[in-house]
């Protein structure tokens, strides 16, 4: 039986999705001719793959068992276009890089548009994900190179720590709270948060943190991204959570003010996170090494 990597690229994509519109997106693959591939492939196999609703698309019992196998094929189809990579340089090629929202709003874009103009033959698939998305997707092999904060409990991995960030309160210039150095979470409670959109990895974070101590943010409005965030705090609308980069970076052009948060929690560790660094191509490595660099940290 013929197998088209194409489709168990598109068929892992939706399996990870799980939307197919997404996942044809990812792919480079219009959704029509995505629609097209999944049900030929269910043909070949003579199984459905996939219960389609509203909600998406979710894989049959026979469908986790094609995952299983593909992701495999898959792997091993890496592991052969590694097996040539000494003969490669990190000049050309192709990284898939999985970031949490700080990596990708405060400094990545810098990182990766240096270490593109320096490559012009190279491409970057660089897409936020939450912090389980971005280790799932290591682990599975769906993306190259994972960035995160917080602790990584797998032990699959190789974890490269390369700095530290903590979680800030920022107010408004004229807030109440601007007169303490330094604020407990609890102390904080009484006054009106802006929050993060559904399926943001701060504001999972702020969720959990919240039921484990039987606490509840008064919060106004949800909004995408730091730098919303900010100009909500900044307006008056309320006060917010985010990394003291973020802050560092938004008080130079918005009239907002950060205080230090008096948590052990509030401290962050920034990682990358790979299957196997010596087993990355030239590229990928490459990337590593760059993103290392801005924080004057050596590997290898």
């Amino acid at each position: 039986m013929h197998f088209d990597l194409t489709d168990l690229q598109l068929f892992c994509a939706i399996a990870d999705s799980p939307s197919l519109t997404q996942a044809a997106k990812h792919t480079f693959i219009s959704p029509a001719a995505a629609s097209t591939r999944i049900k030929k492939l269910e043909t070949q196999l003579d199984t459905r793959l996939f219960y389609r609703h509203n909600k998406g698309m979710e894989l049959t019992d026979d469908g986790l068992k094609l995952l299983k196998q593909a992701r495999s094929i898959l792997r091993q189809v890496e592991q052969v276009k590694h097996s040539f990579s000494q003969y490669r340089s990190d000049a050309t090629g192709h990284v898939r890089l999985y970031a949490n929202t700080t990596a990708v709003t405060d400094f990545l874009p810098e990182i990766l548009a240096d270490f593109l103009i320096q490559r012009p033959a190279v491409t970057i698939d660089l897409q936020e994900r939450l912090t389980k998305d971005i280790i799932r997707g290591v682990l599975n092999g769906t993306t190259d190179i994972g960035i995160l904060s917080g602790s990584v409990s797998t032990q699959s991995l190789e974890v490269i720590h390369f700095s530290t960030d903590r979680l800030a309160v920022v107010t408004p210039i004229n807030h109440p709270l601007t007169q303490k150095q330094r604020l407990k979470f609890t102390e904080t409670l009484s006054h009106p948060y802006i929050g993060f959109h559904n399926g943001s990895t701060l504001g999972n974070f702020l969720s959990d943190l919240q039921a484990s101590m039987g606490v509840t943010m008064d919060t106004r409005v949800n909004v995408s991204g730091f730098e919303s965030v900010c100009r909500m705090v900044e307006a008056g609308v309320g006060i917010s959570i985010v990394p003291e980069s973020s802050a560092n970076r938004h008080q130079q052009t918005m009239n907002i003010h950060q205080i230090y948060l008096d948590e052990v929690w509030a401290e962050r560790e920034r990682s990358i996170i790979v299957q196997d660094y010596q087993k990355l191509e030239p590229v990928a490595q490459a990337l590593v090494q760059e993103i290392l660099a801005s924080y004057e940290v050596a590997y290898f």
